[in-house]
């Protein structure tokens, strides 16, 4: 085998003119769509979970094992504090939080009550039992 060989069997190989052959662009395309389509299939339904998990979440007023009552300006105060509202004996989801915050009563609640629960929701941070499920109330859905 001499040298001349061997340049011929390179150049024959050799696809530099064409980088991509037809048949390789035709399955690339494909490949490009194939993975494109499962994203979307794979996306939409965590979306939609998402948005599903949001209305689902839980808020407690106040976070258990405080002890203590909410004045009408949402603050925590002693049990003896004059216009206090006992602790909610249970959660509110996120769809109950968010129909009160556009002018609904909390389930179970007086209109006083529920103010005073929704001032303490507003006043929740980061830490704190339901601020998750409260921040995520305040994305701007699409």
């Amino acid at each position: 085998m001499s040298a001349d060989d061997g340049d011929k069997r390179d150049t024959a190989h050799d696809h530099s003119s064409n980088p991509i052959a037809p048949g390789t662009a035709s399955r690339r395309t494909l490949l490009i769509g194939a993975v494109a389509t499962s994203a979307v299939v794979s996306i939409r339904p965590a979306l939609a979970q998402t948005a599903g998990s949001v209305l689902n979440c839980t808020i407690p007023v106040p976070e258990r094992g405080k002890g203590m009552f909410i004045d009408p300006a949402g603050k925590l105060v002693s049990p003896d504090t004059p216009g206090a509202f006992p602790p909610s004996p249970r959660d509110f989801t996120g769809e109950e939080v968010r129909q009160a915050l556009q002018g609904r009563n909390l389930p179970g609640t007086s209109r006083e009550q529920s103010r005073a629960y929704i001032n303490y929701i507003r006043k929740l941070q980061n830490g704190q039992s339901g601020f998750t499920c409260y921040a995520s109330l305040q994305m701007p859905r699409r």
